[in-house]
Order: structure tokens, then C-alpha cells, then sequence
């Protein structure tokens, strides 16, 4: 239970750090080379896949952080009930978009697996960059459930208390 609690509170912030750590270790190593007149024919593409899987990565974070971006003009002249009916009704419309990706996205990665392509400077298959919008967005569906339970915690809970409560509203991230 506790490697769930665990992985549940830092698994993006984990592959975030990593992703990040390679890329500028690879791209600081490619500049230390060229300082003596030498190249590294992989550190480009390396930085590059670290980036697109560090992008996809971090759109589950952003989720989990409620940080991502979005124009909150018209919510905040709703009503906190009208707020949390449309907030779940975003989160549900980005829910389906996020499994739509991941069934063609993860069918993509397989038929590159399939073919067997690889990339030119590391020989990577090209299955495993393109299997980065799969994995990132099945984290970020995990991350979209999880807030469409809080808000409709939320949303039931604001019949039992007098009236309309901003003060679980903030903390419960909508």
C-alpha cells in the first residue's frame, strides 16, 4: 500500500526529474565535446525523446496539480454548483479525448514495434517515443478520474452544508 500511496504522489515529478536530468546531461556533454572538436551523433536525438516523453509526462502533472491550462472567465461568474457541473463536464470531455489517444497512440507505437523501425542516431525502436502519448495520457486519465471523484465528493456533499461552501472549493482544487 505504500509503494501505491507513494507512486501515486510522485511518479511524475520521478520521470520529470529524469527526463530532465538526461537532457541536460546529454546536451551539456554534446557542448563539452565540441569544445574539443569532436560531436556526439546521439545526445541531439536523445534530448529530443527526453523532451516529447517529458511533454506528455507532464501533462499528468499538470492534471494532478490542476495546473493546466484554461480560460476561467465565464466560471467564475457561475454559481460554485454550476462550477463543479462544468468542471466535471471539462474533465470528462478531456477523459475521452485522453483514451482516444491512448487506443490510436498505443496501436501507432505497435505497428512501429512491428516494423521495426529504428532511430538513426541511437538505433532506439521508434515504437518506444511514440508509446510516450500512451503512457502519458493513461497517467493523465488516472489523474482525471481521481479529480472527477473529488469533485463529485464535492458536488454531493454541498447539499449537507448551508448553502454554497467556497471554503472546501480551493482546497479541493477546482
Amino acid at each position: 500500500m505504500k509503494v501505491i500511496k507513494w507512486l501515486d504522489n510522485n511518479v511524475e515529478q520521478t520521470l520529470l526529474v529524469i527526463f530532465s536530468s538526461i537532457m541536460v546531461i546529454s546536451i551539456s556533454l554534446q557542448v563539452f565535446m565540441r569544445l574539443f572538436g569532436s560531436s556526439l551523433g546521439w545526445s541531439e536525438e536523445l534530448a529530443r525523446y527526453c523532451f516529447i516523453w517529458l511533454i506528455y509526462i507532464g501533462i499528468s502533472y499538470a492534471v494532478k496539480k490542476q495546473r493546466h491550462i484554461k480560460v476561467d472567465v465565464i466560471v467564475l461568474f457561475l454559481k460554485d454548483r454550476v462550477q463543479v457541473i462544468l468542471n466535471m463536464i471539462v474533465n470528462i470531455i478531456f477523459l475521452a479525448l485522453a483514451i482516444f489517444i491512448i487506443v490510436y497512440g498505443a496501436k501507432i507505437a505497435i505497428l512501429l514495434f512491428g516494423w521495426g523501425q529504428t532511430s538513426p542516431g541511437m538505433s532506439v525502436p521508434m515504437g518506444f517515443v511514440y508509446l510516450s502519448a500512451p503512457v502519458g495520457l493513461g497517467l493523465t486519465a488516472i489523474r482525471l478520474l481521481q479529480q472527477l471523484f473529488k469533485q463529485y465528493k464535492y458536488f454531493k456533499n454541498m447539499d449537507k452544508e448551508d448553502g454554497y461552501s467556497i471554503n472546501n472549493k480551493n482546497s479541493m482544487s477546482i
